[in-house]
């Protein structure tokens, strides 16, 4: 039995365990995924704490959700390249260059977007 019929042979508790399990390898090896873990702690207790609308949750939480499936997809497109050659490929820089400056553009997406619901909130401090 190869690989693939074991995939399509898992449970679906089986696949959902494999994803939090990816989760969380990349909360452990990964910098930018812990840091982005603590600014989405952070934005959550602010947000809660000035009471933001509903509207304004849905956004804050896509945002978040966002960001976290961007690294994820930039972390795995990392490791691929890695394990497909050690060697310094120019292919290989710029594929991830790109995954990154994906996240980087979501990122920058996400602090306008914090900004546009917080400050309000602050300025009426």
């Amino acid at each position: 039995m190869d690989s693939n019929d074991k995939r399509s042979q898992q449970s679906w508790l089986g696949t959902f365990s494999n994803a939090i399990a990816g989760i969380l390898v990349a909360l452990k090896s990964e910098k930018n995924m812990r840091f982005h873990f603590f600014c989405s702690i952070l934005v959550v207790l602010v947000s809660y704490y000035i009471s933001i609308t509903k509207t304004e949750w849905i956004i804050i939480l896509f945002a978040i959700a966002g960001m976290f499936a961007l690294e994820l997809v930039n972390t795995a497109i990392e490791r691929v390249v890695d394990l497909v050659t050690q060697e310094y490929h120019p292919l290989a820089k710029q594929a991830k260059d790109m995954a990154a400056g994906a996240v980087l553009v979501y990122t920058v997406l996400s602090v306008v977007i914090g900004l546009l619901i917080f400050l309000p909130y602050i300025q009426k401090l």
